[in-house]
């Protein structure tokens, strides 16, 4: 069976990069602080302490600041060596840089906050002029004797829970995937003897430091089964320069299908705009995957959006998005969705490619001519294919709008050829 999963997946292997409709939740670090102690009441001055705590994770002190003021008053009220960290959805920051100063988006107090806030950060992960920082992370600077990894996720092939440690954390991560241990767990034991055994002799923990890493990972085990999470990843947890046990940054994933349970853990969403973009879609009910063309798709089905892409990269084309309709949208639905692909500067064309079964191709018209009347014409070329269901009403209810830049073509191959033709190249 073709799914948008399964779609998501093909082009991620054969395709350019796209983000599925299957979306991640993604965290800013000030965020996944907050949970790793779970603040129930989230700081509003740095001088408050009207917080409580469930799963007590070690994390450094710290606050998050939207002016150069308050970051002023927070390092102040810190007293000591911090850090200061960009707060954007993207990794690499440390390697990253501002159009500001050049320097990059992590980076010892004593630079300005006023060279971050308003700028633009650029990393590897980011769109070519980076992404615009309106906030800062500030905490206080640990000394650092080394670095581990610890990480909690699945193991789809054996449906399993498996947690994952190595002794080169940070950025050494990366080059020692290969030798992270792997340990098999259930939720309902937790950690075991067996398992704390192992750790220690394989990391050379102390009894003392035992004790601490024991704790962390059964706080760990709480939080990835309260939250529904599906990934939870410590790096780097450090020893300190005094022995204590720290966690720097995390990584979360969280099932998806588990929002309903969620509501306060996913009403803390950062969008970027390309997200925003999936998020009113998906509001609608409308499945959605982007991709890196110009052309833009309405179709009806995953196996119709894969067929819908094959013929138009077969002709030269390259799609800019998949939007399935499904079979159960409505007209308002629709309409808004035509205003959406409207806003992205990168469509040139519109192929519309609807086999009407449940959904009726005199209703998909109707959207259609009213999406056209609201944004006054369409100002790209649109090329409808309709099939099926009402699809003769469908395609007179066009023919007698007499809207500019829009033809149709009934036969599937001469469509996706026929918008080919019609959309502009880049320049």
């Amino acid at each position: 069976m073709i799914t948008w999963r399964s779609i998501a997946r093909t082009f991620q292997r054969h395709h350019a990069p796209l983000r599925a409709q299957v979306r991640q939740l993604s965290l800013l670090e000030h965020h996944s602080h907050n949970l790793l102690k779970e603040v129930r009441h989230p700081f509003t001055q740095p001088n408050s302490n009207a917080y409580t705590t469930q799963f007590k994770l070690p994390v450094p002190r710290g606050f998050l600041v939207t002016t150069p003021e308050q970051a002023k008053q927070v390092v102040s009220v810190l007293n000591g060596p911090s850090m200061i960290k960009a707060q954007v959805l993207a990794g690499g920051r440390g390697k990253g840089k501002f159009n500001s100063d050049g320097q990059s988006g992590v980076r010892l107090v004593e630079s300005h906050a006023t060279n971050m806030l308003g700028y633009y950060l650029t990393t590897a992960q980011t769109p070519q002029d980076g992404l615009r920082v309106d906030s800062l992370y500030i905490y206080k600077a640990v000394s650092i004797a080394q670095e581990f990894y610890f990480a909690m996720t699945f193991d789809r092939q054996r449906t399993s829970p498996v947690l994952l440690i190595s002794s080169a954390g940070g950025t050494n991560i990366e080059a020692n995937v290969d030798n992270l241990h792997k340990l098999y767990f259930g939720l309902s034991t937790g950690i075991t003897d067996e398992i704390d055994a192992y750790i220690q002799a394989e990391l050379g923990f102390s009894d003392t430091e035992m004790k601490d890493i024991h704790r962390i990972l059964v706080q760990m085990v709480k939080l990835f089964k309260e939250k529904d999470a599906t990934l939870l990843e410590l790096n780097p947890l450090v020893r300190s320069g005094e022995g204590e046990f720290v966690c720097l940054d995390a990584k979360f994933g969280f099932d998806d299908m588990a929002r309903y349970r969620q509501k306060e853990l996913f009403g803390l969403e950062e969008r970027s705009p390309e997200q925003e973009e999936e998020h009113q879609l998906a509001e609608l009910g409308l499945n959605y995957v982007r991709l890196e063309g110009n052309i833009g798709n309405i179709v009806n089905g995953a196996g119709l959006a894969m067929a819908t892409n094959d013929l138009i990269s077969l002709h030269g084309g390259k799609c800019a998005n998949f939007l399935d309709v499904g079979g159960s949208t409505t007209k308002e639905a629709l309409s808004r969705a035509f205003r959406i692909l409207k806003n992205d500067e990168r469509i040139r064309g519109i192929l519309i490619n609807i086999y009407g079964g449940i959904v009726r191709c005199d209703m998909i018209a109707e959207a259609i001519v009213a999406a056209a009347a609201e944004m006054g014409g369409f100002k790209c070329p649109v090329v409808v294919r309709l099939q099926g269901t009402n699809s003769e009403k469908g395609l007179k209810l066009i023919e007698q709008s007499e809207l500019e830049n829009l033809v149709v073509e009934p036969e599937f191959e001469k469509a996706a050829q026929r918008i080919v033709e019609e959309t502009p190249k880049f320049e």
